[in-house]
């Protein structure tokens, strides 16, 4: 016959359950768990912003615009409805295709230009629009000489996707036209590029370009507005030095791609110096009034009224049907 044990001194113990000094034991080691796990969380997190700031190439938040368009107005030297116009013309197309406008006064890059040339304001700005919107892939700088024409026309299939730049990327060609024995690199491919830009009859022109946003675009801003390079004089100021760097670092010559003109930078028939088959034909996404403000016999203000009247009725249309 079998006799129970007798019962033991202190708190009744349930079958199968754990001892105290076990369930202390398992305590801790899930608290220093736990604690690992943190750790762990907050290094990964902090090398993630990291490498996120590094790059510029992060995710997006949600609701972000991948693309910035900036445009340096002279408030001194034109009327209120004049830029009330390209202003309203820009937020209409920024709107359809959800991106970002970004109005930057040219009065507030003064301290930074010296006795450099105004038309310098172009290179801050773009870097300006850099920092308050790190999380856009391109920045389009365009003249505010200038109007959309189509307003359905998305960037992203006009240029930025990849198999559109292919078609459209002039390989072998001067960088400066029209005979610079320098020319653009035959074996590029659209990965490859950070900055889209045109040619007119004789130069690069700075009035209408893509930059996208990256440790190349740093540098690339910060090496054009060099104090020696503004110091230069160049007759054409930030185009001759553009052209200057094009030509003499491969490293940027390595990210260009020159597009026709009239792909974001048709002239008027009005502008002089167009490069062949530079001039603005209806259907054209953008028409340029270069040279208006630097020829005493043109106006600007005439000049875009005409147009913007043009596509105001555009939109009226679309309006109505």
């Amino acid at each position: 016959m079998q006799f129970a044990l007798p019962p033991r001194k202190g708190p009744a113990v349930a079958p199968y359950s754990r001892s105290p000094f076990l369930t202390y034991q398992r305590r801790k080691q899930l608290k220093a768990l736990g604690i690992l796990s943190v750790a762990l969380l907050a290094i990964f997190f902090l090398l993630s912003q990291l490498f996120y700031f590094s790059t510029g190439t992060g995710a997006a938040p949600i609701g972000t615009s991948s693309l910035v368009i900036v445009t340096v107005l002279d408030r001194s030297l034109y009327s209120d409805s004049y830029l009330q116009k390209i202003i309203k013309n820009r937020e209409d197309y920024a709107q359809r295709h959800g991106y970002t406008n970004f109005f930057a006064n040219l009065s507030d890059y003064d301290s930074y230009l010296g006795s450099a040339p105004r038309s310098w304001g172009v290179v801050p700005a773009v870097r300006h629009a850099m920092a308050a919107h790190p999380s856009a892939t391109y920045f389009f700088h365009l003249d505010p000489h200038a109007l959309f024409m189509d307003p359905n026309k998305p960037l992203e299939s006009h240029l930025l996707d990849k198999h559109r730049l292919e078609a459209l990327m002039r390989r072998e060609v001067p960088v400066v036209p029209p005979d610079s024995i320098i020319k653009t690199f035959a074996h590029l491919r659209p990965e490859d590029i950070d900055l889209m830009v045109t040619t007119d009859a004789e130069d690069l022109n700075t009035g209408s370009f893509i930059l996208r946003q990256g440790d190349f675009a740093r540098f690339f801003l910060d090496t054009w507005f060099d104090p020696l390079y503004r110091s230069y004089n160049f007759a054409k100021a930030e185009t001759h030095t553009l052209e200057h760097i094009v030509q003499w670092h491969p490293t940027v010559l390595a990210r260009l791609a020159l597009v026709p003109q009239r792909v974001i930078n048709a002239y008027s028939k009005d502008s002089p110096g167009a490069g062949v088959d530079g001039t603005y034909r209806d259907g054209d996404l953008i028409i340029r009034f270069f040279g208006c403000d630097t020829d005493p016999k043109r106006s600007c203000q005439s000049e875009l009224d005409a147009y913007y009247e043009l596509w105001a009725k555009k939109l009226k249309v679309e309006r109505l049907s």
